[in-house]
């Protein structure tokens, strides 16, 4: 297999997450109750045998940092190799913040000069997926390839999420459309690109342009020797608060499609040191993914909890997502409802309440299908009623809330 550097883009600020990324970057948004979206990146990168790993960040970086520590759950953690963490720096030009992708990948073309390697494989830190890169990268050699785009097929209702591409009989690239309005084309790009290395740092270094696939792309797929690779196995871009919605359901489905119980392809994370699960004799699961150090003394049906959850006697969780740490108060009801890390709800507070499906007020492109999210840190009053389509911000307060304690459908507090 060729020698190779992988790059984790993980630096973007995703606001089609709202207030998930508020104050984190999307790599480090939780997933799948104890995992971290960058877990299943990093992972593939492991497991298939590519040690040589740098995560380029930028936006919020703090909890992505403090989750990849030295790279110890991975097996990054190395002398030779390993994990690197690159952030960018101001630099006596008064260069420093990275426009996007390919600026981010210039930013280190220094460190990409000095190593021993042939090809740099760059990948997205946002999506959802698993992945042997050995193949792609086998592919890749065989055919001698400037570039290779790692494709998969999409919907066409959702090709306007992604860069399409337009492949000939040979799998050679012919065009590359970045998030086209309409298309009658089906394959999307992965966000996974293996480039020779001589080629990449000509390409960055000669150039000023800031995104792969707004300005780059485009231009490259006529000007180099440049392959698709197709792969058909899972893969979510979780870019959307649907889509993550969606996929983090996906997984309590009979048969998931994606599993997370093989073996041989483990999907490696920081765990926290936390006890079993506490189930009450008075509490009653269905169908629910439940991680460590979670204590249920009411109903939780069709949901996901990550570590250190805390559901109240009474209580009843129904298709949501609750992330780690959170306390849900006695009698309290959430329905569709994405909660974030250390949130509070209060006694008997209903969120996700009625049937109104009014569009949020301010994100009405981001939250329009029923589903109400609540900020890491936000304190829910006892006794507040909260629609659906609500974005409470993180950190919000009790004092938001007003005197009625009620939040209409589409609002958006804090």
């Amino acid at each position: 297999m060729l020698r190779t550097l992988a790059l984790i883009l993980a630096g973007g600020e995703s606001p089609a997450l709202n207030v998930l990324t508020a104050e984190r970057t999307e790599a480090a948004v939780p997933f799948a109750g104890k995992y971290r979206i960058i877990d299943f990146t990093l992972s593939n990168c492991v497991n298939s045998g590519i040690y040589n790993v740098g995560v380029l960040t930028q936006y919020r970086p703090q909890s992505l940092h403090a989750h990849l520590g030295v790279g110890r759950p991975w097996d990054l953690d190395r002398a030779q190799g390993g994990l690197r963490i690159l952030h960018p720096s101001p630099t006596p030009e008064g260069g420093g913040w990275q426009r996007g992708t390919a600026d981010a990948v210039r930013y280190n073309l220094d460190m990409i000069a000095d190593m021993p390697i042939d090809a740099v494989l760059l990948l997205a830190g946002d999506h959802i997926y698993r992945m042997d890169y050995r193949p792609l990268l086998n592919f890749h050699e065989d055919r001698q390839s400037d570039l290779t785009l790692a494709v998969h097929s999409v919907s066409p209702h959702e090709a306007h999420r992604y860069g399409i591409v337009a492949v000939d009989a040979n799998g050679r690239l012919e065009r590359f459309i970045e998030k086209p309005r309409r298309t009658s084309i089906s394959m999307a790009s992965m966000g996974i690109y293996v480039f020779r290395k001589q080629v990449l740092m000509e390409i960055l270094a000669g150039g000023s342009e800031a995104d792969f696939g707004r300005e780059l792309l485009p231009r490259l797929i006529t000007q180099l020797d440049a392959h698709a690779y197709t792969f058909n196995g899972y893969w979510a871009d979780v870019g959307t608060v649907q889509a993550y919605y969606e996929s983090n359901m996906s997984l309590i489905a009979e048969t998931p499609a994606l599993d997370l119980y093989d073996p041989d392809w483990v999907i490696h994370t920081t765990s926290a040191q936390r006890p079993g699960v506490d189930i009450s004799s008075a509490a009653r699961v269905e169908n629910s993914m439940i991680s460590d150090g979670c204590q249920i003394h009411g109903q939780v049906t069709r949901s996901l909890l990550s570590p250190g959850v805390f559901i109240s006697s009474d209580a009843v969780v129904r298709d949501s997502i609750i992330m780690g740490d959170a306390w849900i108060g006695p009698g309290a009801v959430i329905e569709r409802t994405i909660v974030d890390e250390y949130a509070r709800i209060g006694d008997g507070a209903l969120i996700g309440d009625g049937e109104d499906n009014t569009p949020n007020d301010q994100a009405p492109y981001i939250l329009n299908t029923g589903l109400t999210l609540v900020g890491a840190r936000a304190q829910i009053p006892a006794g507040t009623r909260i629609g659906r389509n609500v974005a409470i911000r993180p950190r919000t307060r009790e004092s938001a809330f007003g005197h009625d304690k009620t939040v209409h459908s589409g609002a958006t507090i804090g």
